[in-house]
């Protein structure tokens, strides 16, 4: 017989129902420490919503940020930034830095002129320094972009709510969307807390955890419609604990195998994608949670017409038929 990994037994019967006002009580929790973090600390929002330019510095001698921040301290510029890069694939003699400048004004990103005279200013501290980028946008583009993204993350859930509502009922619907709130709350609140730079990289990891968690939350929720055909009489609560455990060990192996990769990819990918893997890896955990969690418990204290319906030709249950 052939050696199969199992992440968990084969069948289970762990009752997820038995903590739950610690479970889904300790999600609305922290959803609403998240918005609290966001509201008092605000996001470290990059150059990508401020406005303004990043420069990417790379040097044999060891970064002083004191010494960089002098040496720029003489120039007209606006807030300035300063940070160490860390990466496990960096040389002993590859030390990086990223200097960011916010945009002097509303209407003008920093200019080529002063641009040069920040690299001239940091040439000072090692004539060797190489530039190997710079990325520069407007504020006018940077508010663009704040708005499409917010734009983007609404569509994508009504997307997903005329999906789940056509494919199922509309309590699965509330349920499925407000689990993928839970899970971009709250990873926007812990780049908040930790103000880990939040750019639009971030926003395509957001959309990423929309499209996987809804993945995890329809499975569940498949099972669940089956076994309520299958069993009519049971109470829907128990058939909500029969349905997630029997989808168990492939939620769990979906999600760690995933985790393998992006933690993998966070740690080697280097620091232009380690944001982007780390909101993936956040939103990966939260999302298997609230999948098994959340968006059944919002169900369940919705309720379920699980009446005898007449199957008519043209009814809107016949969108359960379609295939995923």
């Amino acid at each position: 017989m052939a050696w199969r990994l199992r992440l968990a037994p084969e069948k289970t019967s762990f009752d997820f129902f038995r903590f739950q006002w610690i479970t889904f009580g300790g999600s609305m929790l922290l959803m609403v420490l998240a918005f609290v973090a966001w509201a008092v600390m605000g996001l470290n929002f990059g150059i990508d919503f401020k406005g303004g330019t990043t420069i990417r510095t790379e040097s044999a001698m060891p970064v002083d940020v004191g010494a960089y921040r002098a040496a720029l301290e003489v120039l007209p510029l606006g807030d300035v930034s300063i940070t160490e890069v860390f990466d496990p694939s960096f040389g002993p003699d590859q030390n990086v830095a990223m200097v960011r400048i916010a945009a002097l004004d509303a209407t003008e990103a920093v200019t080529p002129e002063t641009i040069a005279a920040v690299e001239a200013a940091l040439r000072t501290i090692d004539p060797a320094m190489t530039f190997p980028s710079v990325e520069s946008v407007g504020p006018k583009v940077s508010g663009e972009l704040v708005w499409g993204s917010i734009i983007a993350v609404a569509l994508t859930s009504l997307g997903v709510l005329a999906y789940i509502w056509m494919r199922f009922e509309w309590q699965y619907a509330l349920g499925a969307v407000l689990a993928l709130l839970h899970d971009v709350f709250i990873t926007i609140g812990i780049f908040a807390l930790f103000q880990i730079k939040f750019d639009l990289t971030i926003i395509a990891g957001l959309l990423t955890i929309l499209g996987y968690s809804i993945n995890d939350t329809v499975v569940v929720f498949d099972r669940l419609r089956e076994n309520l055909q299958k069993y009519k009489t049971m109470p829907l609560r128990d058939v909500m604990n029969l349905s997630v455990n029997e989808t168990l060990s492939r939620t769990l192996m979906t999600s760690v195998t995933t985790l393998i990769a992006v933690g993998i990819m966070m740690v080697f990918g280097g620091d232009v994608i380690r944001g982007f893997c780390f909101s993936i890896f956040v939103g990966i955990v939260f999302g298997t949670y609230s999948s098994v969690y959340v968006a059944k418990n919002i169900v369940l204290m919705i309720g379920l017409d699980r009446s005898e319906k007449p199957k008519n030709k043209g009814t809107p249950d016949d969108f359960a038929h379609v295939d995923a």
